[in-house]
Order: C-alpha cells, then sequence, then structure tokens
C-alpha cells in the first residue's frame, strides 16, 4: 500500500503521470473511480482551498468526503507511542487511524507545526503516525511539505511554459508579519529540482537556508538532472534572467520557536516585496504564490493583477491534482 505523503518518495516519471492525469481531468476527462468508496479529510489546522478542493474532487470521482475539524469537533489525538496520556488528548493515533481506516478508503490530513521543537516536529510526527497505523492510504494536505500545491505549481508551469527542463526558477523569500511554516517552501524546492530547473533561492540571510533534509534531496536532484542549486542574499542576481518567480515567506530554523531573536534577520528582507521593478529583471518571467497571499506585503498589485501572475491557475489546479492523487491510491492494486 502507498501512501502520498512527499514527492521526494515519487520519481519524477510517477509524478508526471499524475500531472497529465490531472490535465486529463481539467480537459473534461470524467472518471468514477471513487465510486463507492470514501475519504476522511481531517482538518488540524484552517483551510479554503484544500478543503474545498479535496470535497469536490472526491465528489466528482463518485465518492463521498467527510470533512474533520480534528481541532475541536474530534477528540484531541495523541500521536508519541509510550506516552502517559493524563493530559488533554483523549484518543491515541492508534485506535483513531485503525478506526477511520475501517469506515473510509482514503484518509488525508492536514496538521502544521506547532513551532515548538523543530528537532521533533521535523519528522512529521502526526501524519507519520497516521500512515504507520491506518490500513489505508494516506494523503498530505499540507504538514512540514505541501506535495499537492507542488504538483498544482508545476502543472501550471508547464501549461504556460511547456517543457520546463532547464529553466531559470527562483524561489525568493519575502515579507510577512509573523514566521510561518516552510512547508510551501520545502515543497517548491523539491518540486522545480526534480523537475531539472535551476533553482536559485534568494532569502535575507543565510539563516533562512531551509532543513538538510530538503537541501540535500534538491542538491541530489539538480545533479540528477544537470541543472543547479544556489543561495543568494543578493536580489539582483536572483532575479535576473529567472523564469519563474515564486513567493514564500517563511521562518528561520534556528530561530524555532524563539521568534523574538529572529526580528533582526526578518528586517533585512523588508524590500524583498515582488514588484514590478524586480519584474523587470527577469526573463519575461510568471510569477506565483501558493496562496494566500498579503498583497502589497508579499507581492505588489500591479505584479499580481498582471498576466505574468500564476497564483489563480495554481489554485485551480490544486482540483485536478487531487483527484489525481485520490484516483491513482484509491485503484492502486487494481481494486
Amino acid at each position: 500500500m502507498r501512501h502520498f505523503l512527499t514527492t521526494a518518495d515519487w520519481s519524477r516519471s510517477e509524478l508526471q503521470g499524475l500531472l497529465d492525469r490531472a490535465a486529463a481531468f481539467k480537459s473534461g476527462t470524467v472518471s468514477r473511480s471513487l465510486e463507492g468508496k470514501s475519504i476522511a479529510l481531517l482538518f488540524f489546522n484552517p483551510s479554503l482551498r484544500t478543503r474545498s478542493s479535496f470535497d469536490i474532487g472526491a465528489h466528482q470521482l463518485g465518492g463521498h468526503a467527510i470533512v474533520l475539524d480534528a481541532k475541536g469537533a474530534t477528540w484531541p489525538l495523541e500521536f508519541s507511542d509510550g506516552t502517559v496520556m493524563d493530559g488533554s488528548e483523549e484518543e491515541h493515533v492508534r485506535e483513531a487511524a485503525r478506526v477511520l481506516s475501517s469506515y473510509v478508503d482514503l484518509i488525508a490530513i492536514r496538521c502544521f507545526p506547532e513551532f515548538k521543537d523543530w528537532g521533533t516536529e521535523r519528522e512529521d510526527p502526526m501524519i507519520s503516525a497516521f500512515a504507520e497505523h491506518a490500513t489505508v492510504p494516506v494523503i498530505n494536505m499540507e504538514t512540514i511539505v505541501h506535495p499537492c500545491q507542488e504538483l498544482a505549481l508545476m502543472l501550471a508551469l508547464q501549461e504556460r511554459m511547456g517543457s520546463v527542463e532547464g529553466k531559470e526558477f527562483l524561489l525568493t523569500w519575502v515579507p510577512h508579519p509573523k514566521p510561518l511554516n516552510t512547508a510551501v517552501a520545502n515543497s517548491a524546492l523539491l518540486i522545480a529540482s526534480k523537475f531539472g530547473m535551476n533553482v536559485r533561492m534568494l532569502v535575507p540571510d543565510e539563516v533562512y537556508r531551509l532543513d538538510e533534509r530538503y537541501m540535500s534531496a534538491a542538491e541530489a536532484f539538480v545533479g540528477e538532472a544537470g541543472s543547479s542549486l544556489t543561495l543568494t542574499t543578493h536580489v539582483e542576481a536572483a532575479y535576473s534572467g529567472a523564469d519563474v518567480v515564486y513567493a514564500k515567506s517563511w521562518g528561520a530554523l534556528p530561530f524555532y520557536g524563539n521568534w523574538d531573536d529572529e526580528a533582526p534577520f526578518r528586517a533585512k528582507g523588508a524590500d524583498f516585496m515582488i514588484t514590478p521593478e524586480k519584474m523587470a529583471m527577469t526573463n519575461n518571467g510568471v510569477v506565483s504564490h501558493c496562496l494566500p497571499m498579503r498583497r502589497n506585503v508579499k507581492i505588489a498589485d500591479a505584479v499580481v493583477d498582471s498576466p505574468a501572475f500564476l497564483g489563480i491557475e495554481e489554485a485551480g489546479n490544486r482540483l485536478h491534482v487531487q483527484k489525481a492523487v485520490m484516483e491513482s491510491l484509491a485503484t492502486q492494486g487494481g481494486s
């Protein structure tokens, strides 16, 4: 049985297969591959696009989605083994995963890190526990990576550009009032490098380097593809000749859970908002963001409202790529 937890576990050809199927769905292909099947959508964090697109996608495939508010409408869950459960958690994932597996054919989890201890949270404990104890496939709806967002982005790029092989991909840190999860940045790095793009990372300071797990994976992917990965703090060098600009803000991992000390480093990126002037340095580049997005903080209105902006297409593609993922997992083994 296979899960969809991170694209790092799937080959480029397998991911392209999902993208091709998603493109077919987008072009009008109809499938009832989830007929008589169901999916549990567990949300530990808020959602607009993810909840809507998974629910609608399951319906379009003939299946049924049950949406569970795992932060308020279900029992608080413990995921650590050997824990004396004398705190607020009422149920262990060992039981919850197996019981849900007896009701549904797929389980999807959205569970952000708690910003307390990256050494622990980088292991993705909640979804990892579900994947271990569930007897049905588990899908990642965003934890410390966001694999469905990756596919939606890559589909948007292929629709706009054709082959992305050898294209210049800029992942740029952008301002935000508070430190955010690194999930989308991790995922953008993974998918761009896996598909043979030359990846540039623009950060205010090298403390914003992503977790070594993802940096090392990207190094391996570009090595296989014959492309490159660079990290820079220089705006002009990063934007010059870029074909794709991808915006995301994230917290610096050395200050994880101790964000007050991060403030001086965050201040270095005060002018990192994407503007028309920065986009003019690119190779007529496209620009995108995973949404939600703070206008005129992360990206200026003039850029968001220009034809170069792919954020709406990327978000729309969530429906189609997630249908491809659900279909693939629900029908593995020919069931």
